[in-house]
């Protein structure tokens, strides 16, 4: 694209320069323009799937829970979708939009106190209530007779 122009003098050669720096300038604003339409165009789908992802990752530093001391891990973020799901069409099809809401905020509560750590601890518990541990037997003491009570 190169365009042949007489330049007489230095003041035509200074127009021209002045000018392709305009045109330079829209050029570029007009590329620049173009790539943040591109990158919108695809930086939707990517925030829609980076939120599924996220929810289902582990959050280690989430401060919803900073101060309550739960840790919200795949457990947690599964019940708080399973568990008004189950009540609601299986439990509760026939309740009013009150006692869903209500369920709802209650099942939420109740899904943020279980994690993962928690679920483990208390199947340990079950199973060594169930499965006692072995017990040892005594060994019977043998004091015998102390060295300095014999008579020499």
């Amino acid at each position: 694209m190169m365009i042949n122009r007489n330049i007489k003098d230095i003041t035509e050669l200074r127009a021209e320069i002045a000018r392709l720096r305009v045109l330079k300038y829209e050029q570029e604003r007009y590329i620049g323009d173009q790539l943040n339409l591109l990158e919108d165009k695809f930086q939707a789908p990517l925030d829609f799937f980076d939120r599924i992802t996220s929810f289902f990752s582990a959050a280690k530093d989430n401060t919803a829970f900073a101060g309550t001391g739960f840790h919200s891990d795949w457990v947690t973020n599964s019940l708080k979708v399973g568990l008004p799901f189950i009540f609601n069409k299986i439990f509760f099809r026939k309740a009013g939009i009150i006692k869903k809401s209500l369920l709802l905020l209650a099942s939420q509560q109740a899904a943020g106190l279980l994690n993962k750590d928690r679920i483990t601890d208390f199947i340990a518990k079950l199973s060594s209530w169930i499965k006692p541990a072995k017990k040892k037997k005594k060994k019977a003491t043998d004091y015998g007779i102390p060295p300095d009570s014999e008579a020499y």
